[in-house]
């Protein structure tokens, strides 16, 4: 599955080659330059540019794990496919932040030019609730989590199953997400409301 990538950007201009917030203070090259080296020796699809810091977890089924052009991704930041057939894939200029744990068991598609705050939840799976089973012994229930480019998502936000987010839209810190939220939407709360546009 490609990006989610819009070479018109709804008419905005073309976005630059990096994210002037975010660039400051990594950690040294040599050393992400081995944790690339690392990490596509494991069969990670990892572009051009991408930073990880130490610490970064790219678990369990490497090769399903595709980082674009600079992405960024911060220590203690978990990205995991949980089986064979799960894909977690990040677009170019993306950040993720500290401790942020990306959890696949269908797929989660992020798109270009987020960022991702710290302790973001975004799990595509949700336990069975069935009261005649255990609930460790149910099955997961997963649909896909797409997020578009240019997304801002705050710290402590958890992204439910199935939902989309549209290009641009901005969830405030501490949100449940369990529905869809239009593009440059701002939403918030617990459950997930609209707040807001952009302007």
């Amino acid at each position: 599955m490609p990006f989610m990538t819009d070479p018109s950007r709804n008419g905005n201009p073309t976005p630059p080659t990096h994210n002037a917030q975010l660039r400051r203070h990594l950690p040294s090259r040599w050393s992400t330059q081995l944790r690339v080296w690392w990490h596509r020796l494991r069969g990670v699809d990892l572009s051009n540019d991408v930073i990880l810091f130490p610490g970064a977890q790219l678990l369990r089924y490497p090769r399903n794990i595709r980082l674009g052009p600079a992405a960024l991704i911060k220590t203690g930041a978990h990205i995991c496919p949980c089986n064979p057939q799960a894909h977690v894939e990040i677009g170019a200029r993306t950040s993720i932040g500290f401790y942020t744990f990306l959890y696949a068991t269908a797929g989660i598609t992020i798109g270009e030019d987020c960022q991702i705050a710290s302790f973001v939840y975004i799990v595509d799976s949700d336990h069975g609730t069935r009261k005649d089973t255990l609930m460790n012994r149910q099955a997961n229930i997963a649909n896909p989590i797409r997020i578009g480019n240019d997304v801002w998502i705050g710290a402590h936000a958890a992204i439910l199953s199935g939902v989309t987010i549209g290009e641009g839209a901005i969830v405030a810190a501490g949100a449940v997400v369990r529905q869809d939220v239009d593009p440059y939407t701002i939403v918030g709360g617990v459950p997930a409301k609209v707040l807001g546009e952009r302007q």
